[in-house]
């Protein structure tokens, strides 16, 4: 069996596998409020923070993963699990000193790993993606590299609140002396992967393009990233490595305790986004995977690093090799729960009988779908901007659905790489008329996947491919869509989408 683990912002969560027989065996999960509640964290973080910090304590992400192995090995035979890797929230990040490598090769199975390790910590709390607090020390790094676009170029990204390098910058500033004592600095995913490990072990390219330090082009740390960011930091960082790099036995610490073989090997770990294109099944270019939630999520493969050149984009290394990018729209579900509430309707409006009643009005009526700040594109809207003065709820219902799909199609052509296939997840996925919108704008088959875990399954693709199966096999038969859930484009839409794409972009550029 391979296993894979992904540690979430509320969650520990282990998926095993069988290649041979291409099926999921086991699954479980540790949930950090339910389960681990002396951490006042119901949600995973530390709540009540001020000035825009949101921290976990990584005690209870150890916790959490000495629990959920006991479990798993009540319930089933850990000697049977040949590799692992795993996945974790993108941009959390751990500080520790010079005594942790030597804690990690000493691990004694007759105690736990938050007694052990949690000495060498140099930071008690690690910031996490949800963080906004360093304002001040993205304009700081942009400013001494060159401005947005340079370290875009470099990095995948412009400097974002939540992304490592500025939150390192911020705890050299706050906490100069407590920096100077930091030895070595891992991501959630390293952090872990170097437990399994018994060693420090590198960030991988996945994981560490987030951080606005990693190269692009050279897939090494950036020089100038790291001298505009804080002293020495080149110093604390392992040289990054591909997520499928093997780094030897799992430590004998989970060999005795746990029931593991002495011959499981441990693989890198990646970020959770990363290892999520990997569980849909979406690693060559032309596979686009989007995410329908509370924010609108469209991530792909590429086979280059290229970068989007308004900053909207970020760019991570993709597991199976090459890129992905990842694009968020902050008003997803958010917009279509605000328009059917606000005209009093119910869901069956978005259904796609109700649609087709109103295609014949396709593209007609463009709506700037913004009910609240967007990301995609930056801007604080306050309220939609519909063109025209169409009352019909029908026609509202069209014009939001279709502004938000042809804001996605827009914001996602610097890519470069046409769309073959949409693998459609999240709530909405299940809405048949959503879906077949999605269709005809991309003007690209739709199949629906239901994937609970697909990080933690993604991670076990990836020890599977460490372990030396064909990833791209593997992913044809874990990560099918539901049957009789696709949906095809409707060819005959095609010319008044691409009209009503370049009329969005005109009604954009006149609300900028």
């Amino acid at each position: 069996m391979l296993l894979g683990l992904d540690s979430s912002t509320q969650s520990l969560t282990a998926v095993l596998i069988d290649p041979a027989a291409g099926r999921i065996t086991y699954q479980l999960s540790v949930n950090f409020g339910s389960d681990l509640p002396h951490y006042t964290s119901p949600s995973g973080f530390i709540p009540g923070e001020k000035n825009g910090e949101v921290h976990a304590n990584p005690r209870m992400w150890l916790e959490a993963l000495d629990l959920l192995f006991s479990r798993l090995a009540t319930a089933t035979d850990l000697s049977k699990v040949t590799a692992i890797a795993g996945s974790g929230q993108q941009h959390g990040s751990v500080y520790l000193d010079a005594t942790f490598d030597r804690r990690l090769a000493g691990l004694d199975p007759a105690s736990d790993l938050v007694t052990q390790l949690s000495p060498a910590l140099t930071r008690a709390t690690s910031p996490i993606w949800m963080d906004t607090s360093t304002g001040s020390q993205c304009a700081e790094i942009t400013t001494a590299v060159g401005g947005p676009a340079e370290v875009c170029r470099r990095s995948g990204s412009i400097t974002i609140e939540r992304f490592t390098g500025p939150q390192i910058r911020r705890f050299y500033q706050t906490d100069p002396a407590a920096y100077q004592r930091t030895q070595c600095i891992h991501l959630v995913s390293s952090f872990l992967a170097s437990v399994l490990a018994g060693k420090s072990v590198p960030i991988d390219f996945g994981d560490g393009a987030g951080m606005n330090l990693l190269n692009l082009a050279q897939l090494d740390w950036d020089a100038d990233l790291l001298n505009a960011t804080a002293p020495n930091l080149g110093d604390k960082l392992l040289t990054p490595a591909a997520a499928t790099t093997v780094q030897g036995n799992i430590a004998t610490y989970f060999v005795e305790k746990y029931g593991f073989s002495k011959t499981c090997r441990s693989a890198l770990f990646t970020g959770d986004n990363p290892a999520s294109l990997v569980g849909m099944g979406a690693t060559t270019p032309g596979n686009v995977v989007i995410s329908l939630g509370t924010s609108d999520t469209f991530f792909a493969a590429m086979p280059g690093p290229k970068t989007d050149p308004n900053g909207y984009g970020h760019v991570f290394g993709n597991p199976a090799g090459g890129f992905m990018s990842l694009i968020c729209f902050r008003n997803g579900s958010l917009a279509r729960e605000a328009l059917r509430d606000q005209l009093g309707l119910d869901w069956s409006a978005f259904d796609r009988d109700a649609l087709a009643q109103t295609r014949t009005e396709a593209g007609a009526n463009l709506m700037l779908p913004f009910f609240g700040p967007e990301i995609t594109p930056r801007h604080d809207f306050t309220g939609p901007v519909m063109l025209g003065s169409t009352t019909d709820p029908a026609l509202q219902v069209r014009a939001l659905l279709e502004g938000q799909f042809l804001n996605m199609r827009l914001h996602s052509q610097w890519m470069g790489v046409k769309t073959e296939r949409i693998r459609l997840t999240g709530g909405a996925a299940k809405n048949d008329g959503i879906a077949q919108l999605v269709a005809d704008i991309f003007q690209a088959p739709v199949e629906r996947l239901d994937v609970i875990n697909s990080a933690a399954l993604g991670a076990a693709l990836i020890a599977a491919a460490a372990e030396g199966h064909d990833l791209a096999e593997l992913q044809e038969t874990f990560c099918k869509a539901e049957p009789g859930s696709s949906l095809q484009p409707d060819p005959a839409l095609a010319h008044i989408y691409d009209d009503a794409l370049a009329r969005f972009q005109t009604l954009l550029d006149a609300h900028r």
